[in-house]
């Protein structure tokens, strides 16, 4: 199992020379890069650059044509079965739709991962739930099945369930898609407040520039026709910097330009 080197001592999370695809497709084509334990990075590019794919490989859903990926020092890529749940326990998900059971009330959904992976008695696993609906402002809709709650009140409980173990390092797959400003605004102060709180490194997929710059400390930017990293800073550093034209419109909401020829 491969093991990090000393000059990334305090990264919790490290590509390494990856490289991932479908059949004959290559997404992204031998990319590395690090993660701080408790930074909040956000992956981003234009469409069809693979964010969603590398956060898949990332929480283990897909495996890569080559390379590593090393969640606190320890190979998802090369764990069998049993070693890849082991460090999933040290994660939480917050998928683009919120990934809720839909029979199940949020209280019993955020269960599930406290029965799954810990030998807790009941009593305790009640408080732990009202603990974590507290922590997202969702206290009196234990018993509210998903469908009877808005879109950004989903997302909220979709990240109750992420957080129910206390997880080391967070992932959101476009975490404000489909949610109007308001609610956009209060799931990135939730993001902050968490970081804050439980001092979880969080890795953000997303293309909202409002969002990136509200809670972002650092943005990885992705790059469809190189398929590699083209840029890696702050938010602030990459609208400013002009080094990098593709970085520089995207940051600057600058639209391309398409020349037509006349007929």
């Amino acid at each position: 199992m491969n093991k990090p080197s000393d000059k990334f001592s305090n990264s919790i999370i490290q590509v390494c020379n990856l490289t991932t695809g479908y059949g004959d497709l290559i997404i992204h084509k031998n990319i590395s890069f690090n993660i701080e334990k408790g930074e909040i990075v956000a992956i981003c590019g234009g469409s069809g650059c693979g964010k969603s794919t590398l956060l898949r490989h990332m929480i283990g859903l897909e495996t890569p044509k080559s390379g590593d990926i090393l969640i606190d020092n320890e190979s998802i890529v090369n764990a069998n079965q049993k070693e890849k749940l082991k460090i999933l326990t040290k994660t939480g998900v917050l998928f683009q739709s919120g990934a809720l059971f839909g029979s199940l009330t949020l209280a019993e959904n955020i269960k599930l991962p406290i029965k799954e992976y810990t030998n807790l008695p009941s009593e305790t696993i009640e408080i732990l739930v009202q603990l974590k609906l507290e922590m997202v402002n969702l206290s009196g809709f234990e018993n509210y099945l998903p469908s009877e709650i808005s879109g950004g009140m989903k997302k909220r409980a979709g990240l109750a369930r992420a957080i129910a173990l206390d997880p080391m390092i967070l992932f959101f797959d476009e975490p404000s898609a489909g949610l109007d400003p308001v609610s956009s605004a209060d799931l990135d102060n939730l993001i902050l407040q968490i970081n804050k709180s439980l001092g979880a490194t969080i890795v953000i997929v997303t293309h909202e520039l409002a969002s990136i710059f509200e809670v972002a400390e650092r943005v990885i930017m992705l790059d469809k026709e190189t398929k590699s990293i083209i840029s890696d800073g702050t938010p602030e550093d990459l609208k400013r910097d002009k080094t990098n034209r593709q970085t520089y419109d995207f940051f600057n909401r600058i639209p391309s330009i398409i020349e037509r020829s006349n007929d």
